[in-house]
């Protein structure tokens, strides 16, 4: 019984990080692997879609439910969220539209965030426009963490429970609905690589001097780039604060929200999606193996099954920077014209000159 409760939880942790992380690195990868920006400041946009649920919509959930929105919001947060998630039981389709709107709000402010970011920084280089980025994340997380006026400062604020009227269902419903946002975030993600923007984003890249002469402006495309990762980060940010029902500033921390995404791209492919969403599911199952089995594996090995996790990533990275590089699935190139379309023009332009 042990054995199968564990297991349970494994997939169910498995399911929950993979389906948050795939948006998350998929997001970061739109913007490092497709067009060379080193984005360290992953946890920007993911805290302002949390910001989103909680502050912006959660007081949206208040009003509706005739319930205090203003400093009453914060120091009475408790007794009035469950009067929210009582409202919100009893109007399913208010409840529905108001995680709509959630959804919508958390990746319209992600991609204004993306912009107001970018803005001052991005015809910074390399180290300097990565630290720049990191530095944007600390000042928001800083400022949230001992504000209480948005989000609850070091307490934090709970978020509505817009799955409240599916009862026992509730976390099975939660959990498919972010999967589902996840395959959508992978689709887009692959429409991107394979559209005209998604050549350019390569393009600047591989070689910004190139760009530059056959007349694209590498700034805008820089600027697009972000907005569409932050957009996608912050949708992470939003589902995560949904599925826990919280919303707090420390939780975004730079280790959860920036390094791993980076591990898992590395692992995977950087500029492949299907090797990014390899890459979450490989690292996401060892790190809930070892969350579960942290006693079991005490006995095994002399290291503190607390530091494993954090010894497993930073090997991750090393060996693969030494002896893999390109990750797992190796990005490959993407075919402007279907193989249909191909075999056709070559027909067309050998029949001519057999004849």
């Amino acid at each position: 019984m042990a054995l199968e409760t564990g297991l349970q939880y494994i997939l169910l942790n498995i399911a929950l990080n993979f389906g948050i992380y795939l948006i998350l690195t998929l997001s970061l990868n739109i913007e490092v692997g497709f067009t060379g920006i080193p984005e360290f400041g992953r946890l920007t946009a993911a805290l302002v879609g949390s910001i989103a649920v909680g502050a912006i919509i959660g007081r949206v959930a208040a009003a509706l439910a005739g319930l205090p929105t203003g400093n009453e919001f914060i120091s009475y947060n408790a007794p009035i969220t469950t009067q929210i998630n009582a409202y919100l039981s009893s109007h399913a389709i208010i409840s529905i539209a108001l995680l709509i709107l959630s959804i919508l709000t958390a990746a319209l402010l992600g991609a204004l965030i993306g912009l107001l970011t970018a803005l001052p920084a991005i015809r910074l280089r390399e180290s300097y426009l990565g630290i720049t980025l990191l530095s944007f994340g600390e000042i928001l997380r800083t400022i949230m963490y001992n504000y209480p006026d948005v989000i609850g400062g070091t307490l934090g604020i709970a978020a509505p429970s817009f799955f409240g009227f599916a009862g026992s269902y509730e976390n099975i419903i939660s959990l498919s609905f972010i999967f589902l946002m996840a395959l959508f975030c992978y689709f887009i993600a692959e429409r991107i690589s394979r559209s005209p923007l998604g050549r350019v984003m390569k393009a600047v890249r591989d070689s910004e001097l190139a760009s530059q002469v056959y007349g694209r402006d590498i700034m805008i495309v820089r600027v697009y780039a972000i907005m569409i990762g932050s957009a996608m980060a912050a949708l992470a940010g939003a589902l995560y604060s949904i599925y826990t029902k919280s919303v707090r500033a420390d939780v975004f921390t730079r280790y959860s929200w920036t390094f791993l995404p980076w591990a898992y791209m590395m692992l995977g492919g950087v500029g492949n999606n299907l090797g990014v969403a390899l890459g979450v599911l490989i690292l996401s199952s060892a790190r809930s193996i070892i969350s579960v089995y942290k006693y079991e594996i005490s006995q095994v090995i002399p290291v503190d099954p607390v530091w494993l996790e954090y010894i497993l990533i930073g090997m991750v990275i090393i060996l693969l920077t030494l002896f893999r590089p390109q990750g797992l699935l190796p990005e490959k190139p993407v075919a402007t014209i279907s193989k249909k379309e191909l075999e056709k023009i070559r027909k067309e332009v050998l029949q001519p000159a057999k004849q």
